[in-house]
């Protein structure tokens, strides 16, 4: 039976879900009522709790649908990832040798089990504007090992008493900070050689789209080898005498923690850079394991819970990071999207001085018992740094925002400061480039 006459059988409620710009998506799944379910069972001529434990969708319910009172069999177009959670590619290998058929598989599969083992190939989102339905692994046994791997980290969070998928969340919400910054490493090798291989030998005609595309598989191994290292007892262990133990000091540049995660991954030279990454997600795991040991509060409602991930530290999917690459190339150089006009270092320096605020200005949380002397001297130094960081932040952004062709006097009316007293002050600081 045709396609088109297989959907008249049904009363739909809406269009299927497309992509800006037109084109249908990979991940549409349909909702179905009573009647329309029972329909659908009876033409496949399987029973409706065999198809329950088939399809995650199959008794998901939705406003747009009737009842079913009246019999009449309805359907609802709605994404996937709205209905059921993450959706990717399955391999096309694998359904043909259980089906004998070669066809687009979708699936609904967590981020952690996107390697397909058997044919070296690694599954991508289905929600993405873009072509592909894998990356092809077999000249990476590095990524197919860590999915391996994987089951084992999984099976000892649990052990631990926490939830594998936000170990994983938290692990993936580190490394993939780490890969927006690794284009200033000039001694990661790692990675570059990754991205080419799976680009086919050479990522550098369209760099920027095949970092978002490949991200995931990519920094796979590393974000399994962080998720472990998260779990070591003996790692947090390192992380309390890093603090100082009983005697509170500031986390140090070279701390025994972030070297031994850094030699973990192979990477000797990384535990500086990611012990001086202030606001990140692995910052604020190690200042939940010390106010945990300390039996210090951490931020208000979440109870020091090491996994849990700010919002802010999600790493972007690839859906989300296509479209945001799309609309720049759209508009180059305009000066009305932010990531175009303003270059990659300037505003990761503008990220770094916001999240090294946060970062201090929360260690003052608690400080208000003991001395007047010593607590006011403590406030006042790190509210004085407080304030210098956010002048610096505030001046970072303005010379952006001018230098990206917006008006010197609408900066001006957004800080609340004279235009040429702004003026004076960017120029001083000779950080002006011109408006």
């Amino acid at each position: 039976m045709e396609a088109k006459v297989l959907r008249s059988c049904w009363q739909w409620r809406n269009y299927p879900p497309g992509h800006e710009g037109g084109g249908a998506r990979a991940d549409a799944e349909v909702l179905l009522n009573t009647p329309g379910r029972q329909l659908l069972a009876g033409l496949c001529g399987v029973e409706e709790d065999v198809l329950a434990r088939a399809l995650s969708s199959w008794r998901q319910e939705d406003a747009k649908l009737s009842s079913g009172k009246d019999g009449v069999p309805t359907a609802a177009w709605r994404t996937g990832g709205a209905v059921a959670g993450p959706v990717a590619f399955g391999c096309r290998l694998c359904a043909a040798r259980r089906t004998g058929t070669i066809l687009r598989v979708v699936r609904y599969v967590p981020r952690w089990e996107r390697a397909c083992v058997r044919h070296g190939r690694w599954l991508l989102d289905a929600d993405a504007n873009q072509p592909l339905e894998h990356l092809d692994l077999r000249g990476l046994p590095e990524v197919v090992a860590a999915q391996r791997r994987w089951a084992s980290v999984a099976r000892r969070a649990v052990r631990a008493g926490a939830e594998p998928e936000r170990v994983f969340a938290l692990a993936h919400g580190v490394v993939a900070r780490w890969w927006e910054q690794a284009l200033q490493w000039e001694r990661e090798t790692i990675w570059p050689r990754r991205l080419h291989q799976v680009a086919g030998g050479d990522a550098g005609g369209d760099l920027e789209r095949w970092r978002i595309v490949g991200r995931d598989a990519l920094v796979f191994p590393e974000v399994v080898a962080v998720a472990d290292a998260l779990l070591d007892p003996a790692m947090a262990q390192l992380v309390w005498v890093d603090s100082g133990a009983g005697r509170p000091r500031a986390l140090p540049a070279d701390g025994r923690f972030c070297r031994r995660l850094g030699e973990r991954l192979g990477r000797g030279w990384l535990g500086p850079l990611a012990a001086t990454d202030h606001g990140g997600p692995l910052i604020a795991w190690m200042g939940s394991v010390i106010r945990l040991r300390r039996g210090a509060g951490g931020p208000p409602g979440y109870d020091n819970d090491p996994w849990w991930l700010r919002q802010e530290h999600h790493s972007s999917t690839m859906a989300g990071q296509l479209r945001v690459l799309s609309k720049e190339k759209k508009a180059p150089g305009s000066g009305t999207m932010w990531r175009t006009a303003v270059p990659a270092e300037q505003r990761r320096l503008i990220t770094s001085t916001i999240d090294s605020t946060e970062e201090q200005l929360l260690q003052l949380r608690g400080v208000q018992t003991g001395p007047t002397a010593d607590v006011a001297r403590r406030l006042l130094r790190g509210l004085g740094h407080s304030a210098g960081l956010i002048e610096n932040a505030w001046k970072r952004t303005a010379v952006a925002a001018v230098n990206g062709g917006v008006p010197l006097e609408e900066v001006a009316g957004w800080v609340d400061m004279p235009v040429e007293v702004l003026r004076k002050m960017l120029s001083a600081g000779g950080q002006e480039s011109g408006g």
